[in-house]
């Protein structure tokens, strides 16, 4: 089942996620509704909040990064890229050179800008089956996980812009907010309390 994607404004996409047991309600079913959802509004990665669940849990998958280059194209170090499900995932390091990418957000549509962050990141987590890895990523995956990652502690990535460019995306956050914005996906808008 294809989820609606929680728009920028909502309570939800601010607050601290909390981990689960093996035992969560119907968890295989919500890891395939994650996937569809993913692919049906052309992302690379979700995270929990933005289907209005304050859980630890979001998916990755890098791997269509690298199976959509085109010849001449730019091309990362962790290729073939990962389609991974993390749970509980908690980092531990964040190492390297920082380095910019254009990141956009299916919370925030219509918006992409310059995002430092550094090459490479440790994190723990558990995947589907709550067996236990702790894995250090690096390239475009290591970027994506840190993304969603921000998203399961109430952080989104135009966090990181300076004031400045937030105050001259303003109006197009308001819009967001007001759920005045054309998308080719499903999305479900909350003002702020």
């Amino acid at each position: 089942m294809i989820l609606p994607i929680i728009g920028y404004g909502a309570n939800i996409l601010r607050e601290k996620c909390i981990d689960i047991d093996k035992d969560y309600p119907k968890l295989e079913e919500l890891i395939a509704n994650f996937w569809e959802t993913l692919y049906s509004s052309n992302g690379v990665g979700l995270a929990a909040p933005q289907v209005n669940l304050n859980i630890r849990m979001f998916v990755v998958d890098s791997a269509q990064i690298f199976e959509s280059l085109e010849p001449g194209d730019e091309t990362y170090a962790d290729a073939p890229g990962i389609k991974q499900v993390f749970l509980n995932a908690h980092i531990i390091e964040r190492t390297g050179e920082e380095w910019p990418y254009q990141e956009g957000c299916l919370s925030i549509p219509g918006i992409r800008e310059d995002v430092f962050r550094p090459e490479e990141v440790e994190i723990e987590y558990v995947d589907e089956n709550f067996v236990a890895h702790r894995k250090k990523f690096n390239g475009i995956t290591a970027r994506i996980i840190q993304h969603e990652y921000d998203h399961i502690d109430g952080k989104l990535f135009i966090d990181y812009l300076k004031p400045l460019k937030r105050k001259l995306l303003h109006r197009k956050l308001d819009n967001i907010t007001k759920g005045n914005v054309k998308v080719d996906y499903r999305m479900k808008f909350a003002k702020k309390k």
